[in-house]
């Protein structure tokens, strides 16, 4: 009775609903470069390579989409500056929402104003709901 109530509804669902991401995350869009400084261009690993996260340096705050309403968050704290104005440990808040971005980036030849973004993570905590952790990639762009 359950798998036919499982088939029933993926048959409901049109083909071309874009997946909202990861738990209460959501793609946050095409995004512009910052009018100065760096910004942190992050999306998810999985198959859809959704944009969810957008740090920026100045000013210091990340943009996300969380339950469908983008917003920004202020940096909160940060530690061990990794360049380009971002720490390897940067916390972000708004209201009950935390965000922790956890990245490490490479410079590398063929990029001439910014870096990649190797390895990160996006935790996202709020009172009285699941802590989400997305492992995330990206690129870091700089005016």
């Amino acid at each position: 009775m359950m798998l036919a109530l499982v088939l029933a509804l993926q048959a409901a669902v049109p083909a071309t609903v874009v997946d909202p991401g990861p738990g209460p995350l959501g793609a946050i869009g095409q995004q512009k470069l910052p009018v100065r400084g760096c910004a942190a261009y992050l999306w998810t690993l999985d198959g859809n390579r959704q944009m969810i996260a957008m740090a920026s340096a100045d000013p210091a705050q990340v943009r996300l989409a969380i339950d469908g309403k983008v917003g920004d968050y202020a940096r909160a704290t940060q530690s061990d500056s990794i360049g380009f104005g971002f720490g390897g440990i940067t916390q972000y808040r708004r209201d009950d929402v935390t965000a922790t971005l956890d990245m490490a980036i490479a410079t590398r030849a063929d990029i001439t104003a910014g870096a990649t973004v190797t390895a990160a993570t996006l935790r996202i905590d709020r009172p009285g709901r699941d802590t989400v952790v997305v492992p995330v990639g990206g690129l870091i762009g700089c005016v």
